[in-house]
């Protein structure tokens, strides 16, 4: 049975979960301005970071999150609600459906740390070929341990994802 995006979750596609919170999640106080909007993502940079991520917002209030790590060398997908959901904090096996293709690795999910309520987790990667599946798939399905899927909705990502990399682009420069 596949319900409504209802939490975030991380994969490492080719990377070990080695990445600690820190490296994904922006320390308390981390200022971020709006660079810009498309296709209903907006573009914020981390200040602090130097780094650049999109964020959506659904009608149920539940996020979706794309950016780089600290050191840049893994890009990272979060999605946050704030409504229940069978997951504990920790690390579980997932499995994320792009179009054809099949991901599978481990989530990290987490309950605290996180703005006004929100739960969820994200996934981090270094496989170009998953960045392009987001890109191009309309929809991502993730599989995890648990007894429940749930579908993320990904229209906007292509334009949303190379403003992004713009954005990154232009806080090297």
């Amino acid at each position: 049975m596949f319900r409504p995006l209802v939490f975030a979750t991380a994969l490492a596609c080719t990377a070990p979960m080695a990445q600690a919170n820190s490296d994904v999640l922006p320390a308390p106080g981390t200022t971020f301005s709006a660079y810009g909007s498309i296709e209903g993502w907006t573009v914020f940079v981390n200040e602090d970071r130097k780094t650049c991520m999109i964020e959506k917002v659904d009608a149920a209030e539940n996020v979706v999150q794309m950016g780089l790590t600290v050191d840049r060398g893994f890009g990272y997908l979060g999605v946050f609600t704030k409504q229940d959901t069978p997951l504990e904090t920790g690390e579980e096996t997932v499995a994320v459906l792009l179009g054809e293709n099949l991901y599978v690795g481990s989530a990290r999910t987490l309950s605290s740390g996180l703005r006004d309520g929100y739960q969820g987790g994200y996934i981090i990667s270094d496989d170009p070929q998953f960045v392009t599946d987001i890109m191009q798939q309309y929809e991502m399905i993730v599989l995890p341990e648990t007894d429940f899927a749930f579908v993320v909705d990904l229209t906007g990502t292509m334009k949303a994802i190379e403003a992004a990399r713009d954005c990154n682009a232009a806080q090297n420069g």
